[in-house]
C-alpha cells in the first residue's frame, strides 16, 4: 500500500490494489490498533514476528517507536515463552533465510548461534530455542542499529535430553538424545571454520545459551582463533559489572570496597565474577586479594575449599569456611554488601535476606539477573519495600516502576538493551587486544 502509482505501474500491480497509498506513520498506527486488540503476550509475540517475516522495515519501524514496550516481547521475558511454545506458533522458515541461504553474494558480520540446551532459566528447549537467536538479533538492528540482513541466527540442532519434547507431537527438531563427545566438537569445528571461511574472520560469531558443559570450553578454545562472544558469559559480565560500577556511585565507594556473593555458580556468575576481579586489580588489589572478595553459592551450598567434585571454574572461587548450606546462612555469616542471583530459583532472594542486607548496609546491592522474569529471585517491589527504598536493585526482566510513599524509583535496569555499548566499553577496558 505504500507504493507510489509510477511504482505500482513499473511492477505492473496498478489496480490489483486499492487505490489508496498508505504511508509508514500510517502503516505503523495500524500495527499498533492491530497489537492492542491481542490478547496476551504470547499473541503479541507471535503477531510481532509474522510481521518481521512479511514486512522487516516496518517490523523495526514498529520496534523503534518505542523500545520500552516492545522489547519485553520480542526478547526477554516473552520469547522464554515463545520458545517453549515454538512448536505450537512455527508456521515456515523466515524468508529472511530463504532468501540469503542459496545467495553467493551474501555477507553476514554477526551470527548467533545456540544448540538450545540452556535456554534461558528454561533449561534444554532442543530446536525451540530458535528464538533466542532471532530475538537477540532483532535487539542489535533496533538498539545497535545493525542491518539486519546482515544478521543470521542460527540454530545447531542436535537433539534434545528434554524428554516432554522428545514426546511432543508438535516438537519440529530432531527427535533424539543429545549428540556429545568428539562428533558434537566436529560439528562446531566444521561450522565455526565455515562461518569464517565464508563471511571473513570479522565476523562475530556470538555463542548463545550454550550449558555449561560446553560453554566454557568452546569460548577459551574459540576465543584467541576466530572472532567469537560468549553471551551468557562475557556479555552478562559487561553488563552485571556497568551494574555495579553505576551503584559505586550512589554507595559512594570502590569495587574493592565490597563482598559479593553470588547464588549460582554457572557461566554468568563465572563471567561477572571474572570481569569483578579485573575491576578490583585497576584499583590496586592482587588477583587474589579480588578473589576472596567474591563467594558463591551453587545447588550444593556454599563453595569452599574441600569441597567434592568441583570444577576448575569453581575451585578459584573455593575459599576456607565452614560448609553452609542455605542461602541465608551464608548472607547472615559473610555480611556481603552485594547479592547477585544467576541461578534462575525464583524467590531465592527471601524476604529474611533481603532485610538482612538491609541491616548490614545502608544501601544494599541487590542484583536479581535470572530470566525470564518468573525466575527471578525477588522482584523489584519486594527490593525497594523489604529495605525502606535504600536497596539498589537490577534485573535480567522488566518489572514495573515502584512507587514508595513520596519517592518514585526508576524501573530496574535490565540487561540486554545496553548490551551492545556496555560490553564494548568494558571489554575494551579490562581486556587485551588478543582477547577483544
Amino acid at each position: 500500500m505504500a507504493f507510489s502509482l509510477e511504482e505500482r505501474l513499473q511492477l505492473g500491480i496498478h489496480g490489483l490494489l486499492p487505490p489508496c497509498f498508505i504511508s509508514q506513520d500510517v502503516q505503523l498506527l495500524r500495527v499498533l490498533k492491530n497489537y492492542d486488540m491481542k490478547r496476551d503476550d504470547l499473541d503479541r509475540y507471535v503477531f510481532l514476528m509474522g510481521l518481521q517475516d512479511r514486512n522487516e522495515k516496518l517490523f523495526y519501524r514498529v520496534l523503534t517507536s518505542d523500545i520500552e514496550r516492545f522489547m519485553p516481547i520480542v526478547y526477554t521475558p516473552t520469547v522464554g515463552l515463545a520458545c517453549q511454545q515454538y512448536g505450537l506458533t512455527f508456521r515456515r522458515p523466515s524468508t529472511h533465510a530463504h532468501q540469503t541461504i542459496p545467495c553467493p553474494v551474501s555477507i553476514f558480520y554477526a551470527v548467533c548461534v545456540t544448540d538450545g540446551e540452556r535456554i534461558l532459566g528454561l533449561g534444554d528447549l532442543g530446536c525451540y530455542g530458535m528464538g533466542i537467536p532471532v530475538g537477540k538479533l532483532a535487539l542489535y538492528t533496533a538498539c545497535g542499529g545493525m542491518p539486519p540482513q546482515q544478521c543470521l541466527p542460527v540454530m545447531l540442532d542436535v537433539g534434545t535430553d528434554n524428554e516432554e519434547l522428545l514426546k511432543d507431537p508438535f516438537y519440529i527438531g530432531l527427535r533424539h538424545k543429545r549428540v556429545r563427545g568428539q562428533a558434537y566438537d566436529d560439528l562446531l569445528d566444521e561450522f565455526i571454520k565455515a562461518v569464517s571461511d565464508r563471511y571473513g574472520m570479522d565476523c562475530l560469531i556470538q555463542f548463545e545459551d550454550f550449558a555449561n558443559v560446553n560453554a566454557f570450553r568452546l569460548l577459551s578454545k574459540y576465543r584467541n582463533k576466530y572472532c567469537t562472544f560468549n553471551d551468557d558469559i562475557q556479555g552478562t559480565a559487561a553488563v552485571a559489572v556497568a551494574g555495579l560500577l553505576a551503584a559505586l556511585r550512589i554507595t559512594k565507594s570502590k569495587m574493592c570496597d565490597h563482598t559479593i556473593v553470588f547464588q549460582g555458580a554457572g557461566e554468568a556468575a563465572m563471567g561477572i565474577a571474572e570481569l569483578i576481579t579485573m575491576a578490583m586489580e585497576k584499583e590496586g588489589l592482587t588477583k587474589d586479594e579480588c578473589v576472596k572478595k567474591i563467594w558463591m553459592v551453587d545447588s550444593k551450598g556454599l563453595i569452599v575449599k574441600g569441597r567434592d567434585q568441583l570444577t576448575h571454574e569453581k575451585k578459584r572461587y573455593a575459599h576456607e569456611h565452614a560448609q553452609m548450606k542455605k542461602l541465608e546462612d551464608v548472607v547472615k555469616d559473610l555480611k556481603p554488601t552485594a547479592i547477585i542471583g544467576v541461578a534462575a530459583i525464583p524467590g531465592a532472594f527471601t524476604e529474611q535476606i533481603i532485610r538482612d542486607m538491609a541491616s548490614f548496609n545502608e544501601r544494599p546491592i541487590i542484583f536479581a539477573l535470572s530470566n525470564p522474569t518468573s525466575k527471578a529471585e525477588c522482584t523489584a517491589e519486594q527490593c525497594y519495600t523489604l529495605t525502606q527504598g535504600r536497596g539498589i536493585f537490577a534485573s535480567g526482566s522488566p518489572f514495573d516502576p515502584v512507587t514508595l510513599e513520596t519517592m518514585l524509583t526508576s524501573s530496574p535496569v535490565w540487561a540486554w538493551a545496553s548490551l551492545l555499548v556496555l560490553s564494548a566499553i568494558l571489554l575494551k577496558k579490562y581486556s587485551s587486544p588478543q582477547q577483544r
